[in-house]
């Protein structure tokens, strides 16, 4: 009898040990699993992350391809200096000049049309430089200027920061310290500061819309041609930096650019007001 118990204790310990071993080797593979999860860089102009598109474009992509996109949000300048050094695998961003030069450059491939909208100049109300009623954005800006009225830059050589320096270049001015401020931030942080200090700025108008409820500021100058806004995408050039995952970044090139990524950008409305357009058909 005390043999037989002594087995029987020693089996019990034997199934304990081996269902313990049996739940470890499970945490360990799942948690493998999860670490191995597939990543995918992305650099992107603030007014993607800002209006808040990205949370509501990515997820469809993420689920199909089982990955996880890793976003970047800063000025177009830099995004795209993060492809060149092979730091991301794809980059979405808006200024056409400066992706054209990226893809002549060889760092990146595949450059497609995802969608537009347009810069606008906001301020206060009040319109202290009386830019309301400008026929150009190049002479809003020089009644801004006339005025000594503040006007915050993104200054980080953004897409929205290139487009600003043209225009003043139109305007055959430039500003000078003092009423200029060059902030070296984001849309929705220059925003902020605009409204803090009742100057104007020029905004992309879907970080405007994003943030017209909680900034007060107004939109005085827009529809201009020269305001146009169109965002791509481009994968990074495989040749250049064999690291970064060219067939996943397109894949996300592809959906950006498929009937499913253009519904989602066609439908996403903050306060009733389409951010976007799709243009890639």
């Amino acid at each position: 009898m005390f043999v037989g118990e002594a087995h029987k204790l020693e089996r019990r310990d034997m199934n304990r040990r081996n269902f313990l071993y049996a739940v470890l080797v499970f945490l360990m593979l799942s948690f493998t699993s999860a670490q191995a999860e597939t990543r995918l860089r992305m650099s992107t102009t603030t007014s993607t992350e800002n209006s808040g598109l990205l949370k509501v474009l990515l997820p469809p992509f993420e689920k199909s391809c089982d990955c996880i996109v890793d976003v970047i949000a800063v000025g177009t300048g830099k995004a795209l200096k993060m492809g060149e050094m092979g730091d991301v695998d794809v980059v979405f961003v808006h200024a056409r000049n400066l992706e054209d030069k990226f893809v002549a450059d060889g760092f990146g491939v595949n450059r497609r049309n995802v969608m537009y909208n347009d810069f606008v100049l906001i301020g206060t109300s009040s319109d202290p430089a009386g830019v309301k009623g400008a026929k150009s954005a190049a002479e809003a800006f020089s009644l801004i200027a006339a005025k000594n009225a503040v006007f915050i830059s993104r200054g980080d050589e953004s897409g929205t920061h290139q487009k600003e320096k043209e225009i003043w270049k139109g305007a055959g001015l430039t500003p000078k310290e003092g009423w200029y401020v060059e902030a070296g931030q984001g849309m929705g942080e220059v925003i902020t500061m605009a409204t803090e200090k009742q100057g104007y700025t020029l905004a992309d108008r879907g970080t405007y819309i994003a943030y017209k409820k909680k900034s007060g500021l107004v939109l005085l100058h827009e529809g201009d041609k020269a305001l146009f806004n169109p965002y791509g995408v481009i994968a990074v050039n495989p040749k250049r930096h064999p690291h970064v995952k060219y067939d996943l970044a397109m894949k996300l090139v592809d959906f950006l650019s498929s009937k499913e990524g253009q519904g989602t950008i066609a439908d996403f409305k903050v306060n009733g007001e389409q951010l976007f357009f799709p243009n890639a058909r």
